[in-house]
């Protein structure tokens, strides 16, 4: 069986309540116009005409009241609910000039008309209530000949202040319990934005930005699959399979948490797009979105994996005290070529990835990596050789390729080397030191050369 939908009570509550207050004030205006008349049977030359308006007005009354109640959930109930308006307008219209135009009744009715149309429906529903209810007087004092009289009886004007009275006091609860509802309307729209934020926010981080700025700025169609050229970057930590094996699931898991962060944070910083975390695998991707450039988007990867290099040096200290005595490495593979880029999947779910053979080449140099090295094409080499330094490894055979692939290992970049090298690293027994000039800060600097004179001194020690 179907589960019944919930109401939505926040909905009732600015959607189906106001028409049926409107329904209940409106009646309460007609059936203090319709008291008002047939209190002036007894006092009025035409007695039957009176009764008998009066009580057809009341029965009217009745029966659009028990219509609209009847029509309130539907669509079109503030077009019904204005329609009957007017024509209540008319009416009183029409009553008021049966009473030869009685100031207090005439003064009061007219007020009430034009409060309810200004309310309900603003200066246009004014005008047209207000012509109906002139159209209702100047008919009945044509048909009739009636003319104003300034006389007015006391208990016809008691009745009139006192449907005056409670058509305002009614009013004046309807309008209160209407800001009571907004209030709380616009309370539960905050926090359901709050909430929808929170939503989103979490909902980014299982998303590429690239996915997730043009899903939430409704660009869907420029994630279309097409041909471009980016460079792509595949890495993992060599050994951490076995190393799952022997730890705990707590431990292992700080341990990959840990090291994605900084690699998402680092890849973040060199605006690579990360495709997907595969366990301890990442796969990257550099010019497919806002590109700079093939050769800038190549030496943006070739940075951001220099930097993943070193700060796992950073990261192998802190692995330490969780126990893992056998440092971690990182391997690395770059590949730059022409790749299919964009969503593919179905109607149910659909995934932002790049395809292609050189997708896979950049995979198979990640595998044939040694720990601790990055290996890229020829392709990316050709990009970046003037400002990246790299060692030729020769040729390798790579599974899916017939032809043996050209390789070259990144060492660094130029600036990085000789008299300029800003970055150093040295990892012995008893020993791991990594000293990055550019992030040292100068009021810094004189504490450090204290620390290592006085290591210096230690070591001179320990040695003699």
């Amino acid at each position: 069986m179907a589960k019944k939908p919930e109401k939505n009570t926040s909905d009732a509550a600015t959607n189906v309540t106001p028409p049926i207050r409107q329904i209940d004030i409106r009646a309460l205006v007609c059936c203090a116009a319709a008291g008002t008349l047939l209190l002036s049977v007894s006092l009025s030359t035409l007695v039957s005409f009176n009764l008998f308006l009066g009580l057809a007005f009341l029965a009217y009354t009745v029966f659009s009241y028990v219509w609209l109640r009847k029509r309130f959930r539907t669509k079109n109930i503030y077009r019904s609910l204005s329609r009957i308006m007017t024509a209540d307008a008319a009416l009183i219209g029409i009553i008021v000039g049966t009473l030869s135009f009685s100031v207090v009744p005439s003064v009061l009715f007219f007020t009430m008309i034009q409060f309810n149309s200004i309310f309900n429906g603003g200066i246009k529903k004014w005008g047209i209530d207000s012509a109906a209810f002139a159209i209702g007087a100047s008919l009945t004092s044509l048909l009739s000949y009636q003319k104003m009289s300034p006389n007015n009886s006391l208990e016809i004007s008691v009745v009139s202040l006192i449907g005056i009275t409670l058509y305002f006091c009614a009013y004046a609860l309807y309008a209160h319990k209407r800001i009571k509802n907004l209030e709380k309307r616009a309370a539960q729209l905050t926090k359901d934005k709050f909430d929808q934020k929170l939503r989103s926010y979490k909902l980014a981080r299982y998303l590429t930005p690239t996915v997730w700025r043009a899903v939430s700025e409704g660009r869907e169609k420029e994630l279309t699959a097409e041909r471009k050229r980016v460079t792509v970057f595949f890495s993992d930590i060599q050994g951490f399979s076995s190393l799952s094996e022997e730890l705990e699931a707590e431990t292992l898991t700080e341990v990959l948490n840990s090291y994605l962060f900084e690699m998402n944070k680092i890849a973040s910083k060199h605006r690579g797009t990360i495709d997907k975390f595969m366990g301890d695998g990442v796969m990257i991707i550099f010019g497919d979105n806002k590109s700079e450039g093939v050769k800038k988007d190549c030496l943006r990867s070739i940075a951001m994996a220099v930097e993943m290099r070193r700060k796992m040096k950073e990261l192998q200290t802190t692995w330490i005290k969780l126990g893992i005595k056998k440092p971690l490495e990182i391997r690395m593979g770059i590949n730059t070529g022409y790749c299919t880029v964009g969503s593919f999947g179905t109607n149910h779910y659909m995934d932002y990835t790049v395809l292609g053979t050189h997708v896979n080449l950049a995979s198979r140099l990640e595998s044939a990596a040694e720990p601790g090295e990055i290996l890229i094409s020829y392709e990316s080499w050709s990009l970046v050789k003037d400002i990246v330094m790299c060692r030729d490894k020769g040729e390798i055979r790579v599974k899916g390729f017939i032809n043996p692939v050209k390789v070259y290992q990144v060492t660094d970049f130029r600036k990085n080397l000789g008299r300029d090298q800003s970055y150093y690293e040295q990892n012995l027994e008893g020993f791991s030191m990594h000293l990055d000039l550019e992030k040292m800060k100068n009021y810094d600097k004189d504490k450090i050369v204290t620390y290592l004179e006085k290591l210096s001194e230690r070591i001179q020690d320990k040695i003699t």
